[in-house]
């Protein structure tokens, strides 16, 4: 029996137009409906059920939970790729709504009054969680999701991920081979996933090189926090020639710090983002992003996939990391 991938193929079509020609939509031509139809009778695809029920009760919303201080909506690298996202799902009749989670506020509470109201037809979530209560929740209602990062769920989920390990293990290895030995890690929190493995891959590094792993400090994901976990180092008896940082932003607070220490313009930094500041700090910030083109378009695909009813196991991408070479990996290396 086909499913609705194949089915699309088959024909030469898109998902979202064999799906909707199969719901008996206007926007697709009498012509392509029955074509549609009669190739599904002939491959005997049988349309999942409770996903055509929701895109027959459509809302023609989908919704993004963004944590949010006063006067801010982030993460910023967010940004541009939900701009992405919701030029490619205007263009299927669909509305990208952001809701901004006030602090002290849950965002699984959010997410409930959205899918419990039957508000949204579909949800993208961001900065995943290890254990996230949101996928838990969003599996348990059958609502159509996709998520930014990977979770440690047993049950499969729609995703679209960096390979935080790899890159961080490459990104550690070259500072090896240039003869660092004191590499620190400025870590998120671990109860992220892309911290978790971000940190697993520059330990993994250490440990094959035979070399401590100690040089790492674990803060909030921001400025702030990539600053007070560089001071933190910094005050080590046996400080670190290199800094691999989580994030750029907390690569760029790690700079902040390197300028009040003598000794500080001699210590490499590298981050992971790739945010359009990076080109600008001082030093530029040497950095790591995730490959694609348009991931903005690729997280409406997906988005539109599930809400077609395609398995959750086939809605699934890793990317590989790519280095974005800058002045802060180089700085003057000085032997201890």
């Amino acid at each position: 029996m086909a499913n609705l991938k194949q089915l699309a193929q088959s024909l030469g079509l898109s998902i979202t137009t064999v799906s909707r020609a199969l719901d008996g939509y206007s926007d697709v031509s009498a012509a392509t409906r029955e074509r549609v139809r009669e190739a599904a009778e002939k491959a005997g695809y049988r349309p999942n059920a409770s996903a055509r029920r929701l895109r027959k009760q459509r809302a023609e919303l989908v919704a993004v939970t963004l944590p949010s201080d006063p006067g801010h909506i982030g993460p910023p690298h967010f940004l541009d790729m939900l701009s992405g996202c919701a030029e490619h799902l205007a263009s299927a009749g669909l509305n990208l709504v952001i809701a901004p989670v006030p602090r002290g506020e849950s965002e699984v509470e959010i997410c409930r009054r959205f899918v419990d109201g039957r508000r949204v037809d579909a949800m993208l979530l961001v900065r995943t969680k290890r254990r996230d209560e949101r996928v838990e929740f969003l599996q348990s209602r059958g609502i159509p999701f996709v998520t930014n990062g990977r979770t440690e769920s047993l049950e499969p989920h729609a995703y679209i991920d960096g390979d935080g390990f790899a890159g961080f293990l490459a990104a550690t290895r070259r500072f090896q081979a240039t003869g660092h030995r004191r590499i620190g890690h400025i870590a998120g929190p671990q109860e992220y996933y892309f911290a978790h493995v971000r940190r697993m891959g520059w330990q993994a590094a250490m440990d094959d090189a035979g070399l401590g792993s100690d040089l790492c400090a674990e803060r909030a994901p921001t400025e702030q926090g990539g600053y007070l976990a560089a001071l933190d180092l910094l005050r080590r008896p046996s400080r670190p020639s290199a800094l691999v940082c989580a994030t750029d932003e907390m690569a760029i607070g790690a700079l902040r710090a390197l300028r009040e220490i003598d000794g500080g313009d001699h210590i490499s930094v590298v981050g992971h983002d790739d945010l359009p500041i990076g080109a600008y700090t001082s030093p530029s910030l040497s950095t790591m992003r995730m490959t694609g083109e348009n991931l903005g378009a690729s997280f409406a695909s997906l988005l539109l996939r599930a809400i077609a009813g395609e398995p959750a196991a086939e809605l699934q991408e890793l990317h590989a990391i790519e280095f974005v070479d800058r002045d802060s990996h180089r700085r003057p290396y000085v032997a201890a």
